[in-house]
């Protein structure tokens, strides 16, 4: 069991794995079969396409996996799945959330289907004060060894100071922000560095991340997670090579011409970050089903926009080579 300490501590397996990834990080959709059940062949299979594209790391069950409309039995399915599809090629996260005690129980299912760590998502419906996330968090991070990522958004907005704390908790290794304000994560950064030195991770969490990974990349968040990586991997690994390589032609290339054009499509419909996704796998060729309420399907006019999308994002790159 991981203890709070007074010092940054980073598990070292999954921290060096994520550190500098080899490719994108994938966020796989949840499958499900024409009766409204897991598909666990067809996600499996989903899973496996990704791993074998490049991607450096499995976030299982988590957003773009609809954790919110999964029983916990459909959920350890799915996360054990998932480590048995990458076979060790590959960390698996699992994602973690609701009231402390079943986030706790959700950390401990990941744990018993051997998820390598844990992306914690906001606590249900509250507005809490940073000393009630902070225990919220340091409790999920005691409840199993798994090293845990914290997620940013909605109602879990953190000042500086409580980054510092959670950054000085045994088990916990990072900070994902789907927030999308800058200025506080720039303090954020400056604050762990100062305040709380070690290999403390930072993940960019917003919706098609890649539209603001330049300039999270400038301000010291290196990581990113990449829901296009589910339909149209050579995009999204392109994207990233060029990140990674300082090819700012093709990087601002596949923004002006796709990535900039798929937001403003995503921002056509609520929901459309995991269900316009999910059209897109299923576009690609791969049956993954439609999404669970409260979320609903994209438009056919949608639908269609997004097809002409991805053609044309795949244009972009031959247009590259």
């Amino acid at each position: 069991m991981n203890m709070e300490s007074g010092v940054s501590v980073t598990p070292a397996p999954l921290a060096a794995r994520l550190s500098i990834p080899s490719g994108p990080l994938f966020f796989p959709v949840t499958a499900y079969g024409l009766d409204g059940s897991v598909d666990l062949d067809v996600y499996r299979a989903h899973v496996r396409r990704g791993v074998e594209a490049g991607a450096a790391a499995v976030f299982a069950c988590c957003g773009t996996g609809e954790f919110h409309a999964l029983t916990p039995e459909e959920f350890e399915a799915c996360v054990r799945a998932a480590v048995e599809e990458t076979a060790g090629r590959v960390p698996v996260v699992a994602g973690a959330g609701y009231g402390t005690a079943l986030a706790v129980r959700y950390a401990r299912v990941a744990e018993a289907a051997g998820a390598d760590g844990l992306l914690a998502m906001p606590p249900y419906l509250v507005v809490a004060g940073q000393e009630g996330l902070l225990r919220h968090y340091r409790e999920v991070a005691a409840a199993t060894a798994l090293p845990v990522i914290v997620y940013q958004r909605d109602n879990a907005v953190f000042t500086p100071q409580s980054v510092v704390e959670l950054a000085r908790t045994d088990g916990i290794i990072g900070f994902k922000d789907g927030l999308g304000d800058l200025d506080l994560m720039q303090r954020i950064v400056s604050a762990v560095r100062t305040e709380a030195p070690g290999d403390f991770l930072y993940f960019n969490g917003l919706p098609t991340a890649e539209q603001t990974q330049l300039a999270y990349r400038a301000i010291g968040v290196p990581l990113y997670s990449s829901a296009v990586f589910c339909f149209a991997p050579e995009i999204a690994l392109a994207f990233h090579q060029a990140l990674e390589s300082g090819d700012t032609t093709t990087a601002h290339r596949l923004l002006d011409g796709f990535y900039r054009p798929f937001v403003e499509l995503r921002a056509q419909g609520r929901g459309y970050a995991v269900s316009l996704v999910k059209a897109g796998v299923r576009l690609r060729g791969l049956d993954v089903g439609e999404v669970r309420p409260p979320l609903h399907e994209p438009t056919e006019d949608h639908v269609k926009r997004l097809a002409e999308l991805i053609d044309r994002g795949y244009a972009l790159l031959e247009d590259g080579k």
